[in-house]
């Protein structure tokens, strides 16, 4: 049997690359107040869904109605956490790549939300 040379250069390769991207310094996670002021500071796309996608907890908590640790609460995270990439792809290809203002912004906050955690149909009172 022949040593598989290939499949062992590309099993070092895809660690090397685990092992740089673990030792590589992460953002600073955004604040909301980064959001404030877009005309004169216009934020990427990348960014400002990152950011949506991280308050995925507290729109469980509203759309839920049930604190952290709760069973919908948990089950509506799972669920969200499970759309991010088909909600990232849906927004990636509807909105602009730099978001410069407040109404662009809501689009995409909006547009998010609804797409990671899905409400009913239903007005409450």
């Amino acid at each position: 049997m022949k040593f598989p040379l290939v499949t062992v250069v590309l099993v070092s390769a895809a660690l090397l690359f685990l092992l740089w991207e673990q030792s590589r310094e992460q953002p600073e996670p955004v604040n909301a107040s980064r959001f404030t002021n877009l005309a004169a500071n216009p934020v990427e796309r990348s960014v400002a869904v990152d950011w949506v996608i991280a308050q995925i907890p507290k729109l469980c908590e509203d759309a839920t109605g049930e604190i952290e640790g709760a069973e919908v609460h948990a089950a509506c995270v799972s669920e969200s956490e499970a759309r991010t990439s088909s909600c990232r792809r849906m927004i990636y290809d509807r909105l602009p790549s730099v978001i410069a203002s407040e109404a662009a912004f809501r689009d995409l906050f909006l547009t998010a939300a609804n797409c990671l955690v899905p409400r009913s149909g239903l007005v409450e009172r």
